[in-house]
This record gives C-alpha cells, structure tokens and sequence, in this order.
C-alpha cells in the first residue's frame, strides 16, 4: 500500500484510485467521435487501464461520454501523462481529433469506499450512474447511514452494485454508486419493487438527512468497454 500526500480521504493509505472523465460531444460528431475511440483507444490502454467506457443514454445532458481510469497512485498517473505526451501516435490519431469533437470536458478523482470492491457483472446489460451530493463533514457524518442504504437496495437482489466512488478531488462530499441491471426495464420495476421496500424505506429516510442533492445517468457501455 502506498501513502499519497495529495490524498486526504479516508482511503489515503491505498494509493490505488479512479479518474472519472465526462466529454460533452458536439452533438453532429457523436459518431465520428466513437469511431475514433473505438478505432484508437489501444494507443490509451497501452499506457493506462482502462475500468469502463459508456455513452449516456438519459438523465442530464445528452451526446455525452463517461470513462473509468485506474492508477496505482498519483505517481504513476504522472508517469502515464508523461508518457503519453511523448507518444505521437496517440497525440495524433486520438487526441487531437477527439478534441476537436469535444465541446467540455470533466475529471474527478475518486477512491472505491473501504467497504465496496469493483465488481464485474456477469454479462453485459446496461449501468446507471447515480451521484450523491452529500452535506459537509464527510464519511465520518453521513458514512454509516449511506452504506445502511446501499446495502438495503443489494439486499433486494434486483440490481448489482459494481462500485461505490468516493470523490476526492472534484466537488467534495461527493459519492457516486455505480450500478449494473439486464435493461433499463428490468431496473425499473426493481425500483419499484425497492419503494414497496420498508427496509429500504428506512434505511434511505436515515441517509437522506445528510443528501444535498442527487443526480443519475443511464449508461450504454461501449464494444471496448471492459465493463459491459
């Protein structure tokens, strides 16, 4: 294990982290885009490793992408972004032209919470991202309850959690609880069965005390996603 002196959060002793990158693409290129990607990305994945790659298919902004990176540490993110500016071929064959496509981009840092390992689903099917702004204080205020609701919807069995996100560098207090079901169907009508729930009923009253806000995205995940 590795101890990082830019990471402050409770997982600051397991170097290991995720960088969550959002590209809001031009809406005309979107295609063009993903082409490039998919034609391209083995000049990435040469130097990082890539966790996940979706395109969003509802909630919020749309023509929009979502990767996971991991690193060991900080150190060796530094090592890959060295390495990939001195590598030509990735600069001009994906970089340059995927900027071109792309109108905003977005990055966070984010640990997996102590208590939660990536999981990968037992086959492919579609991922809801849902991010929870939580008030000021952090895992020590509002840690317990959270995990109390997570765990009272993976009791349910109607969706599989495959990592709970804990943000360090980005808006902070923020958590991320990435999800994998069949079909946005089958989601569905897990979500309504979980309403009918009064374990998860009040699991999620406790939780909610500490909620500022709460936002989800429907994700398609790509044909070089390693998560599908």
């Amino acid at each position: 294990q590795v101890c990082s002196s830019f990471a402050t959060g409770p997982r600051q002793y397991d170097g290991t982290f995720y960088e969550f990158r959002t590209y809001c693409v031009k809406p005309s290129k979107m295609n063009e885009f993903l082409e490039n990607v998919k034609k391209n990305i083995h000049l990435q994945t040469a130097h990082s490793e890539l966790v996940g790659f979706w395109s969003v298919e509802l909630g919020g902004r749309i023509n929009k992408v979502f990767h996971i990176w991991k690193y060991d540490n900080f150190a060796h993110q530094t090592e890959v972004r060295k390495a990939l500016a001195n590598d030509k071929e990735w600069r001009e064959q994906l970089l340059i032209p995927i900027m071109g496509l792309t109108d905003k981009q977005e990055s966070e840092i984010t640990y997996l919470v102590p208590w939660c390992k990536l999981e990968k689903p037992p086959k492919e099917g579609v991922y809801e991202l849902v991010t929870f702004q939580m008030k000021p204080g952090g895992p020590a205020l509002w840690g317990d309850a959270f995990k109390r609701a997570i765990n009272a919807h993976v009791e349910l069995g109607y969706s599989k959690l495959t990592g709970v996100f804990h943000t360090e560098y980005g808006a902070l207090n923020r958590v991320h609880v990435l999800w994998w079901n069949e079909s946005a169907d089958s989601r569905a009508a897990g979500r309504h069965q979980s309403h009918e729930d009064p374990r998860v009923v009040a699991a999620v009253r406790e939780s909610v005390n500490y909620l500022v806000s709460q936002q989800n995205m429907l994700l398609i995940p790509t044909s070089y996603s390693p998560l599908k």
